[in-house]
């Protein structure tokens, strides 16, 4: 990761800290110093070493936090890739999103959970045992953070865990989880504003509410709501169509029952848009295997007429394959969840319809979105990958 550095794994998941962090990290270190200072003149040099304490213990309530959605996460089959703590508290990068629901609510309020828990405990510590001074000052202070840290995520409005919460509730009403996202990233736009505007004020000394952190932390929000509101907006166009519609039309796909030359002749020559290898198809239009066009060197081309594209076919190579009324919505997340370049589409009856790349998807979003009516060809840049 650019701008990570990896400290190791934590339960199995990669743990990483980004640069960032250590900056916080000094000025935490000193704000909380100087605060013990002033209380505790007794300490005198120990003030410092006691903020870096606390410093590191307002870290490790938001590493506790972010471990609160990854365990839910896990506890229903999702990969958690990894837990980053960064300037802006933690990050954890799960794999995918949640079935339904009900799972999305669980991980997305476990968080939020786990910070009330923690507050609870050291409020309990503080309150009812004989710890006193400096100790009990950072015992305060950690179960404040961990509230503020709570409350501040339960906000309505993505990124943060209230927004997730929001979505989830928006998707069990609707049944639609991009409405959810599109609701909940425009009261994240909304707050991002809020504290932008807050900010700016009081910077500008107009006002007494919120400060410089106020400004960076509302333009944080306003950033990432804004990405989710795209995202939003592509789901929206994607979940009334499906895989069918967004088939190559020029898909390298090829009857075996055709002579090299007429394949030759139709397919290949003098056509702008050529491939390494086609799929082979049977009378009925079922998928048997494939042929590479390097393949036809082996053939004088004088006997092309008398051979059939059948004879130079090779079993199929492993590819995944996807129905052709697949929700198109699920078939991105296929896509994108095995990186894979490439998806064979299959009718109904199991015959082959033609090939979807991510690429005829991206122009078929565009083709919408400007209302074209071209159609959806292969680049190029497609031609040259294999089958």
């Amino acid at each position: 990761m650019n701008g990570n550095l990896r400290v190791g794994n934590l339960f199995g998941i990669p743990f990483f800290i980004n640069f960032s962090w250590f900056v916080v990290l000094g000025l935490v270190t000193w704000d909380y110093g100087t605060e013990l200072g002033f209380a505790f003149p007794q300490l005198g040099g120990g003030a410092w070493l006691l903020g870096l304490v606390a410093a590191l213990l307002l870290f490790a309530s938001v590493l506790a936090h972010e471990l609160g959605h990854s365990f839910v996460a896990i506890r229903q089959g999702i990969a958690v890739n990894s837990i980053t703590l960064f300037i802006f508290g933690g990050l954890a990068s799960l794999g995918e999103e949640s079935k339904t629901p009900a799972e999305a609510f669980w991980v997305a309020i476990a968080g939020p959970l786990v910070s009330i828990v923690l507050f609870t405990l050291l409020l309990l510590i503080g309150t009812f045992t004989p710890v006193t001074g400096p100790v009990a000052a950072v015992l305060n202070l950690m179960a404040s953070i961990n509230l503020a840290l709570a409350l501040f995520n339960l906000i309505p409005g993505l990124p943060l865990d209230g927004g997730n919460v929001l979505k989830a509730i928006v998707w069990k009403i609707t049944g639609k989880p991009y409405k959810g996202i599109a609701f909940a990233s425009k009261l994240g736009q909304f707050f991002g504003w809020l504290g932008v505007g807050l900010g700016a004020l009081s910077v500008a000394g107009i006002s007494d509410i919120g400060n410089f952190w106020t400004l960076v932390v509302g333009w944080f929000l306003l950033q990432n709501a804004g990405r989710y509101a795209q995202a939003a907006s592509i789901q929206e166009q994607l979940s009334d169509l499906t895989a069918k519609d967004a088939v190559l039309p020029n898909s390298p796909m090829v009857s075996g029952e055709l002579s090299l030359r007429e394949f030759a002749n139709n397919y290949i020559i003098g056509n702008s848009v050529t491939w390494k290898k086609y799929l082979v198809t049977d009378e009925a239009g079922q998928w048997i295997g494939e042929i590479s066009v390097d393949a036809m060197k082996t053939i004088p081309t004088n006997d092309w007429w008398n051979v059939q594209v059948k004879a130079l076919m090779q079993p199929v190579e492993p590819i995944e394959t996807v129905q052709a009324n697949q929700p198109l919505l699920e078939v991105v997340n296929l896509l994108e969840e095995k990186q894979l370049p490439t998806l064979v589409v299959l009718k109904e009856d199991g015959g082959l319809l033609g090939l979807l790349e991510k690429n005829s998807i991206i122009q078929l979003l565009q083709k919408q979105a400007s209302g074209s009516e071209s159609s959806v060809e292969a680049t190029p840049e497609q031609s040259e990958a294999n089958v």
